[in-house]
């Protein structure tokens, strides 16, 4: 077990005391003084390559934990895969007023509308540069709020971070940046991509490109994700973003407006991930995201079709020892099923994005 993981059942009382944001910035902190340590050893039947590159094991942390690349290498040492950092916008912005970031304990979710705030590309871009680790990063990129060309913002995302980034993901998908969703639409998202793979040829590396889209898109917009994106116009879909849905909540948090995250999320972003996976025929990796939150969900999201897997708001209430927990019982799964994780991907995506999330 890391430093970090077992700290983490004697703060938790503290942190969940605090201030949700308040406690996630102490959490940031605390975390940038716990040294890495030594290189997680990662059980090989868990291994994934795809869009050319070697993944120790499918378990990513999703962006929106580390917004400004301060820990990357700290959680990468609590056994994840890969850690996507961000989301960053080409300039500095301050989000929308606080309070915007609540926990919603009684349904395991969070409610946040943060709005994009970061330090910036210039101080991510920093501290990536001087990261002495080795292991995958992925960094999202946004827009500012206030700018008038949100697609020159991706733009100066790609020119800014294709030279050290393992993978770029371009997140047109949050509720929290007004407008920022109808950059989805087929004819927008048209111009996007080929605005970013033009920029992207001229740049010295060519990092993959990943789409982050909204689990709340109707059938037919879900369609017009799929025409946009099968042909090689990115290497790979995240699904999905928080939603702006509200299914039955249990907590005093529940009206807060904003997107959902955590267990509430996790049926329509798997039946939305098993849909894609249908639409594309399996052409386009899809990275499954929203819910996870032990080895059977992160099952359930290869079964509909998931190449790869991000969890965040799960941490909020297990710890960093929930990573290590899933992979061994991803491992043990896998291996009483005499399955693989090619063979078991989209075995159930049919009758996961009919009948919800209970193919298992």
């Amino acid at each position: 077990m890391t430093l970090a993981s077992l700290a983490f059942p004697l703060l938790r009382p503290l942190l969940h005391a605090l201030e949700a944001e308040t406690a996630h910035g102490l959490t940031i902190k605390l975390l940038k003084h716990v040294p890495p340590g030594p290189a997680t050893a990662h059980e090989s039947r868990l291994a994934v390559s795809v869009f050319g590159l070697n993944f120790p094991n499918p378990l990513g942390l999703a962006a929106g934990f580390d917004k400004n690349a301060e820990v990357p290498d700290t959680m990468l040492a609590q056994g994840f895969g890969f850690v996507e950092v961000g989301t960053l916008t080409p300039q500095p912005q301050p989000g929308n007023p606080r309070p915007r970031l609540f926990r919603l304990a009684e349904d395991r979710a969070v409610i946040n509308r943060l709005g994009f705030n970061n330090d910036g590309h210039a101080a991510a871009l920093a501290r990536l540069k001087a990261r002495r680790g080795s292991g995958l990063i992925g960094v999202n990129l946004g827009a500012n709020k206030e700018s008038s060309d949100r697609i020159a913002d991706y733009v100066a995302g790609v020119e800014a971070f294709a030279s050290i980034a393992d993978y770029l993901t371009v997140n047109i998908s949050s509720p929290n940046t007004p407008g920022l969703r109808s950059l989805q639409s087929q004819a927008e998202l048209q111009s996007l991509l080929a605005r970013l793979n033009e920029a992207r040829a001229r740049q010295r590396r060519h990092p993959p490109m990943l789409l982050k889209i909204a689990p709340d898109l109707g059938d037919s917009e879900l369609e017009d994700i799929a025409r946009c994106c099968d042909g090689g116009s990115v290497d790979g879909i995240i699904v999905s973003n928080t939603t702006i849905s509200r299914p039955p909540l249990g907590s005093r948090h529940a009206g807060e407006p904003g997107g959902l995250s955590g267990a509430p999320l996790f049926e329509l972003s798997t039946r939305q991930l098993a849909r894609l996976y249908l639409l594309t025929g399996g052409r386009i990796p899809l990275v499954g995201a929203g819910g996870i939150a032990d080895a059977e969900t992160a099952f359930v999201k290869i079964l509909a079709g998931a190449t790869l897997l991000q969890l965040y708001s799960a941490l909020v209430y297990r710890g960093p020892g929930l990573v290590a927990e899933i992979l061994a019982g991803l491992a043990a799964r896998l291996a009483h099923d005499g399955l693989t994780l090619q063979t078991a991907r989209g075995r159930e995506a049919e009758a996961i994005a009919h009948q919800g999330s209970s193919g298992t």
